[in-house]
């Protein structure tokens, strides 16, 4: 099962016409499943309830797929080692691949196994058997964010978004993108006269959205499993059409590592521009690299 082509953006900018401007629209077969498991959520008017934790979902690469499994399993342990230090403790996530990895001795860290023997890319199989999971791994209302096994989460947004309380859920705007092998660190974000062709993180990582999710509401669950069968870049336009707009986080909650060996876009030829983005709007202020180095425990 390979990754669901994106909606055309003429398209998008329609169909959130048609939802928004012209009352409810019913879901029709000419549709991407998102887009009608999105319209079949907005039609339940989800009522938000108190969010009490946040789950992570990560679909972690298969040690065939990989060249140097111990190093794929040292970044999976540096991504959970930023959600433990997390100032909010509510969180879980869930990890699935066909090997179970080295985990942390932790009650909110599981593992899904992963059986299907189909060949080729299996990270969207992989995220729809950890979304049609969450009836077993939530119980209660809270965010749900999918996140790649070699990012990192500052330590506050945790905390950050269970404070606020977002009725839609999160979005990662603004974010830091570090290329490995030179240890430069960009930061992407919305445009401004100083950065006229930057990008926001939303566009260039996975780990960039947070969704308020009830266990209680199966069209929820539904929504979540087809809304992560896309690229990144129809989350934003896909939680709109569900009802749940999404919040930017207020500062950079996640950092993308770029050329460390065993990325998923190298395996699909797609990370050179990111590297000439990380060239192009590198950050050069020492106190500020510093932070960030600290805030994300880089060294």
């Amino acid at each position: 099962m390979a990754q669901v082509p994106a909606v055309p953006k003429l398209t998008r900018a329609w169909h959130l016409l048609r939802a928004e401007w012209l009352g409810q629209i019913a879901p029709t077969p000419g549709m991407a499943a998102s887009e009608n498991a999105a319209l079949t959520l907005r039609a339940k008017s989800l009522e938000k309830s108190h969010a009490d934790h946040l789950t992570f979902l990560i679909p972690l690469v298969g040690p065939h797929h990989v060249s140097d499994w111990d190093a794929v399993t040292h970044r999976l342990t540096a991504t959970l080692g930023t959600f433990q230090r997390q100032t909010n403790p509510n969180w879980t996530v869930a990890i699935c691949c066909q090997e179970r990895p080295n985990l942390p001795d932790d009650p909110r860290i599981s593992y899904l196994p992963f059986t299907d023997p189909a060949a080729g890319n299996d990270k969207w199989r992989k995220l729809r058997l950890l979304n049609e999971a969450l009836p077993d791994l939530t119980e209660t209302p809270g965010y749900v964010m999918s996140f790649d096994a070699d990012d990192l989460l500052h330590p506050d947004t945790v905390d950050e978004m269970l404070t606020r309380q977002a009725s839609g859920g999160y979005l990662v705007q603004s974010g830091l993108v570090m290329d490995v092998s030179t240890q430069e660190i960009a930061l992407a974000d919305t445009r401004s006269l100083s950065a006229p062709m930057r990008k926001p993180f939303w566009k260039l990582c996975g780990s960039c959205a947070a969704l308020f999710h009830d266990p209680r509401e199966p069209a929820s669950t539904a929504f979540l499993t087809e809304m992560t069968q896309h690229e990144h870049r129809m989350f934003p336009y896909l939680a709109r059409l569900a009802g749940q707009p999404l919040t930017p986080l207020s500062y950079p909650a996640v950092l993308y590592m770029l050329n460390h060996g065993e990325n998923f876009g190298a395996r699909r030829g797609r990370v050179g521009y990111k590297t000439r983005f990380v060239q192009k709007y590198h950050i050069s202020d020492a106190q500020r690299l510093t932070r960030i180095r600290a805030d994300f425990e880089l060294d």
